[in-house]
């Protein structure tokens, strides 16, 4: 079937999706994009209740250089949800890529001292202004082990606990997340992020909540255990949110394949629904037009709510009927 058969008029349902859930809803937005294009910047304001900048957050962005900070997509980001009433997700503190090259060249006792100035740096910036901080991003392996990054190589496994106590001095209001990719069910590497969260409450460290990113792909079986996984969290105490969900497909779309991502998203979204600690269900942009998906995974793609002309898609229409 062709795409014709699928494509909504512009206008999407009459009521918002951020006005039909008690959780924040948001994407993940560009300031370029935000800036330019005033199409996206109406979808965006008319559907979405928290943003969470793309990459204007990031070390490499905001201090490529050492000493020279570069805040300007940051800011124009938090100015656009101040002025639309908007909560914003900051992302992310503490990542091993998008890192820049002189931090991974600094020596242990040098690099803990720009790690703590790092997130002071930003966090006070922004202080009162972020809702939810990803504190940590991406620390396992698939198989539940420590991702060997610099941090851990020359800081040991302790620098956890640290970022999150540095996070919390600079900003005592702000919501902390540990983010990271495939661990919406129960398996080996959420096993592991859970068995960690458990292990730094227990010691006091201010942790709130575990951001599940939400990136599948209709190629393989959708998480098993995901509920599961939720309650489980919420048991032990913490918050939890789909933080950059999108489902990406084998291009071109149809109609087959664009009604199993909206069952996918749909079961991303009613899980969350389920729990009542799950408190934010955001994407990883919303419209085609701006995806990582085609760059990264060849052949897959149309991996958002909208398409790329910003038509509502069914899996718009599944979480929002």
């Amino acid at each position: 079937m062709g795409i014709a058969a699928w494509q909504a008029p512009a206008a999407a349902a009459s009521v918002p999706l951020k006005n039909v859930t008690n959780r924040y809803v948001g994407s993940a937005v560009a300031a370029t994009y935000l800036a330019s294009e005033s199409d996206y910047r109406a979808v965006l304001t008319r559907e979405f209740d928290n943003v969470t900048p793309e990459n204007e957050m990031k070390w490499g962005t905001v201090e490529a250089v050492r000493g020279q900070y570069d805040w300007s997509g940051a800011d124009a980001i938090v100015r656009y949800a101040q002025r639309t009433h908007k909560t914003v997700r900051g992302h992310t503190l503490v990542w091993h890529s998008q890192l820049p090259d002189w931090v991974a060249a600094l020596p242990a006792d040098e690099l803990r001292r720009v790690l703590r100035d790092h997130i002071f740096t930003e966090v006070k910036r922004y202080r009162g202004k972020i809702r939810a901080w990803d504190v940590v991003n991406e620390i396992f392996n698939e198989d539940g082990t420590r991702r060997d990054t610099v941090f851990r190589q020359k800081l040991g496994d302790g620098f956890v606990a640290d970022v999150f106590r540095w996070a919390h001095a600079a900003d005592p209001g702000a919501k902390l997340y540990i983010n990271d990719y495939n661990i919406e069910g129960v398996n080996p590497k959420s096993d592991a992020v859970y068995d960690l969260v458990k292990t730094l409450r227990r010691q006091g460290v201010p942790i709130d909540g575990v951001g599940i990113q939400g990136h599948l792909s209709i190629q393989y079986g959708f998480p098993g255990q995901y509920r599961e996984n939720l309650a489980r969290f919420a048991r032990i105490g913490v918050e939890t949110a789909v933080t950059e969900a999108d489902v990406r497909i084998p291009t071109p779309p149809d109609a087959a394949k664009l009604a199993t991502q909206a069952s996918y998203f749909g079961q991303l979204w009613d899980g969350c629904h389920a729990v009542s600690r799950c408190v934010e269900f955001t994407t990883w942009g919303f419209t085609d037009r701006h995806s990582w998906v085609p760059d990264v995974f060849p052949g897959e793609g149309a991996a958002c709510l909208f398409d790329e002309n910003l038509h509502p898609k069914p899996a718009y229409y599944r979480l929002n009927p």
